[in-house]
């Protein structure tokens, strides 16, 4: 059985930044659109870095950009179907939120090999190059959450809230209860996993290897932070993000075991 988890609102966050002709403007989606261009702008530096081309891979990007988002509102949907099912045109309002970055890192990354593939170009490469860029625009993606008041965890005293800056504190003061700020724990965890992507970047001539470490570090920490949200994606009693982060732990445990395999042959 597939169902979702519900979470509570509070009248005390203003979602909306400003209206145009009457149509209110979202803080989520203007986060969620400076995330996307500091995004484009780190790959023009990133892309020195791997000596790749930068052309090729902003193409790669407008392309795969709204497929992602698009993958990202799918998944979500797919997986809380139930609250579509009587008024399925609400699936195409994603201004309150509604996007599951697993969905849309897949997507992306799919469409995106399928960009490399016809291209001839090396998907590797091109997956290094922009997976410092999707962890920086996650990391600031998540306050578009904070303005929503969703992806928060559950129930926590003031005293454990009172160590929190106090927008932080009004902000998960919701309907008379102080929650987890989970959104806050994970964009904190995005901001340290981009630094050392970066790094391993600089520093890395194989291809992989700074994809992978993202897949792997933001599983891990996706992982131990989903458990603490009141709002997960659920299938039967299993939490979906906690499922494929365990698949994304996995993958980078393969990864690197064949990595340094492979560097050592090398070396001898």
């Amino acid at each position: 059985m597939l169902l979702k988890k519900a979470y509570k609102r509070s009248d005390k966050m203003n979602p909306i930044a400003f209206s145009v002709f009457g149509l209110g403007i979202r803080w989520y989606g203007i986060i969620i659109a400076c995330g996307m261009l500091l995004a484009i702008v780190i790959s023009s530096y990133t892309s020195k870095l791997k000596n790749v081309n930068y052309d090729e891979l902003l193409n790669m990007i407008l392309i795969s950009l709204p497929l992602a988002i698009i993958g990202a509102r799918l998944y979500y949907v797919i997986f809380s179907f139930g609250d579509y099912v009587n008024n399925p045109i609400e699936i195409l309002n994603i201004r309150q939120g509604g996007l599951a970055i697993h969905g849309g890192v897949i997507v992306g990354l799919l469409s995106s090999f399928t960009y490399c593939y016809r291209r001839k170009l090396r998907f590797m490469d091109y997956a290094d190059v922009i997976a410092p860029s999707i962890i920086i625009a996650q990391s600031i993606g998540r306050w578009g959450n904070f303005f929503n008041q969703e992806a928060h965890g559950g129930p926590v005293s003031y005293s454990f809230i009172q160590h929190f800056p106090m927008f932080i504190q009004n902000g998960m003061h919701i309907d008379g209860t102080y929650y987890h700020p989970t959104f806050l724990y994970e964009s904190i965890w995005d901001l340290c996993i981009f630094f050392i992507l970066l790094a391993i970047l600089k520093r890395s001539k194989r291809s992989g290897i700074v994809i992978f470490s993202y897949i792997g570090l933001y599983s891990v920490g996706r992982f131990f932070i989903e458990g603490l949200r009141t709002d997960s994606l659920m299938i039967g009693p299993l939490r979906i993000a906690q499922v494929v982060s365990l698949i994304g732990i996995l993958s980078w445990i393969v990864f690197i075991f064949y990595y340094f395999r492979k560097k050592k042959q090398s070396a001898t």
